[in-house]
């Protein structure tokens, strides 16, 4: 795409009138500089080419109604209707009921659809809403026998919400899988450099919403060991672990994307991804490491994917480096599918202690190995020299990028062994290290 057409496509997706209703709104609720913040934040993604940006979603005048209930609240109270008994649960009948923040398609797949299947697969009803179709959440919470919230926080719709549940008695599991409550996550995570100041304050200012939510469930869930860790500081709610895994929709589309694959020329390319902005502070923990590894040999090269600022990268690393836009996960995995490794570091902070390994369950669907650090959970889904490697130092991450370029067959036989181990440890089977026990008893109590 030429400048002159991504500028048309910006400024045609900026100038329309539901934005500028926003951006009225924002000018209200926030003020000049916040809105001014959330409006460059928008005009930078629409350049990069995703459309999901803090100023998407309902304009003012369709935001659903915090009172949406009260009247059928007032007419049962009326009719000594309002309170009820609790689901009958007799015959094995369960129904779950996921209502969550659905925005984030990562977040959605990992965390909803992915979580619905794993119910269904197990004779369990589940279905799920987004938290503010509201017609479809009440619908489902008359039919549920339990409720798991995702990733919600503290607000007049979402207390009405949470207040229904509760009329109905039914049980609630709040599920998150960033340390979205914290303070201390938000105030210590590196990326947020990479953001206008503002959106840090804003992102901080809501971590109570997300606090209180989470304390008023009965349980909660979470995506990694270190967020459960993190979360116990935070709550005296029982907390149990449901890591992401590889979903069948993840298997297939990584076969295809396999399949699909473009033949050997002989160049090694190492992947780099991300699905959100402010990655450039954790690719700066190997930049040394990789711009001596890609610059060492000239059939060896660099992959972007997603949300990566290329003009961060040492100039000669640059040089040898090729991007992808963010896009589908369907044409994200077949892009990665022409890599023969892809690496992972993260910045050692409080925020990415408790970041899971999608990523690496991305990268063994395609059949490619991973290097990854030892903060967060990455480092549990890689058996070190057989499906990838973890590396603790620059040195480590230069030795292993090395060993992989020197035997690109022992690469790709690594690569096999890590598609082989997500399918048979990794692939949404009730056990231990992917689901705790006192989950499916909740649901099965």
């Amino acid at each position: 795409m030429t400048v002159g057409s991504k500028v048309t496509r910006v400024v045609r997706q900026t100038l329309r009138l539901t934005l500028l209703r926003r951006f009225v709104a924002s000018v209200k609720q926030d003020g000049w500089r916040g809105a001014l913040a959330r409006t460059r934040s928008y005009v930078n993604m629409q350049w990069r080419g995703s459309a999901h940006t803090v100023l998407d979603g309902p304009s003012p005048s369709s935001q659903p109604d915090a009172h949406y209930l009260q009247g059928v609240w007032q007419q049962l109270a009326q009719g000594n209707a309002f309170h009820v008994s609790a689901p009958a649960l007799s015959g094995g009948h369960r129904f779950v009921a996921i209502v969550g923040d659905l925005n984030l398609p990562q977040c959605r797949k990992y965390r909803v659809e992915q979580l619905a299947g794993f119910w269904r697969a197990r004779g369990v009803a589940c279905e799920f809403s987004h938290y503010q179709d509201l017609p479809r959440v009440t619908r489902l919470l008359a039919q549920a026998t339990h409720v798991t919230e995702y990733r919600l926080q503290s607000t007049p719709l979402t207390e009405m919400i949470r207040y229904e549940a509760r009329r109905l008695k039914l049980p609630v599991l709040y599920d998150i899988d960033d340390p979205l409550f914290s303070v201390s996550a938000y105030e210590t995570y590196g990326n947020m450099a990479a953001l206008d100041p503002w959106m840090k304050a804003h992102f901080i200012g809501e971590a109570p919403g997300y606090l209180s939510m989470m304390n008023g469930a009965d349980l909660i869930s979470v995506s990694t060991p270190g967020l459960a860790e993190h979360v116990t500081r935070y709550s005296r709610r029982p907390v149990h672990l449901r890591r992401n895994f590889a979903d069948g929709d993840t298997l297939q589309a990584g076969t295809r994307a396999q399949a699909a694959k473009v033949r050997d020329d002989g160049i090694f390319r190492v992947a780099f991804a991300s699905g959100s902005q402010g990655h450039e502070v954790d690719f700066a923990e190997i930049a040394g490491s990789t711009e001596t590894f890609v610059t060492a040999a000239p059939n060896r090269r660099l992959m972007l994917l997603g949300h990566v600022d290329r003009s961060a990268l040492p100039k000669a690393l640059a040089a040898r480096t090729d991007t992808v836009p963010f896009s589908t996960y369907e044409a994200y995995l077949g892009a990665l599918a022409q890599a023969d490794c892809a690496v992972m570091p993260l910045a050692d902070d409080l925020f990415n202690q408790c970041k899971s390994a999608v990523r690496v369950i991305d990268a063994a669907a395609v059949a490619i190995p991973s290097i990854v650090g030892p903060v967060g959970d990455l480092a549990q889904m890689v058996v070190e020299g057989k499906t990838g490697h973890v590396a603790h130092s620059p040195e480590d991450w230069l030795a292993r990028l090395t060993k992989l370029a020197d035997n690109p067959k022992g690469s790709a036989a690594m690569g096999k062994a890590a598609r082989r181990d997500l399918e048979t440890r990794w692939s949404g089977k009730d056990i231990g290290h992917i689901v705790d026990p006192e989950i499916i008893a909740w649901v099965r109590a």
